[in-house]
């Protein structure tokens, strides 16, 4: 990824910061909005029953998500900056569900991310002596089923309609209206669906 492109997001070089000794990996003004985020969340959402989803996605939009009017996102769900993350139509992020966003994470339509499930964008350069902070976005297509406790790694596309299986794991983009499963993930079939 591109300095530039790192720039854009906010991540400090790690050289410089001195990230690997315990120095910041974004800057202040990032880091406040990020701290005062956790702080409203756990304290006016984390707690929330299930019906609040329009309160939740009230907070969410406040701190710069774009949701559809119809998105819905539990109580329990970690938003981990929200300006980078967009859902569409009738999408859900479920209970325990991680979404690490430090680049954007985009649910098309209709999109279900179930229990326990991480999206992660983040990652780190193994061979900078630095270990510089990573990130590349997650783009999730229409009607997606991403299943309890998988995870979806940064740079991952998945294309509509197609299924990541309980625990599944993909480091590599998903080929639409198929079934994977597995470590890695693997298609398994075609997800058939009736008109």
């Amino acid at each position: 990824m591109s300095d530039k492109v790192q720039e854009n997001l906010g991540i400090l070089d790690a050289a410089q910061s001195g990230s690997r000794e315990g120095g910041p990996s974004f800057g202040v003004r990032h880091r406040l909005l990020r701290l005062t985020w956790g702080i409203t969340w756990a304290l006016f959402a984390a707690g929330t029953p299930a019906p609040l989803h329009r309160w939740r996605a009230f907070l969410l939009r406040l701190f710069g998500a774009r949701l559809a009017h119809n998105a819905r996102v539990h109580g329990s769900a970690r938003i981990w900056y929200p300006p980078h993350l967009a859902m569409e139509e009738n999408t859900l992020i479920g209970r325990g569900a991680i979404i690490y966003c430090i680049a954007p994470v985009r649910l098309g339509r209709g999109v279900v991310i179930s229990q326990g499930a991480h999206l992660c964008t983040g990652s780190h350069d193994i061979d900078d002596p630095s270990f510089q902070l990573t990130a590349r976005p997650i783009t999730i297509g229409a009607d997606v089923w991403v299943a309890a406790e998988a995870f979806v790694g940064p740079g991952v596309s998945i294309g509509e309609g197609a299924v990541l299986g309980a625990r599944g794991v993909a480091f590599s983009d998903l080929v639409a209206w198929t079934v994977y499963a597995g470590n890695p993930a693997r298609p398994i079939r075609a997800r058939v669906t009736s008109p």
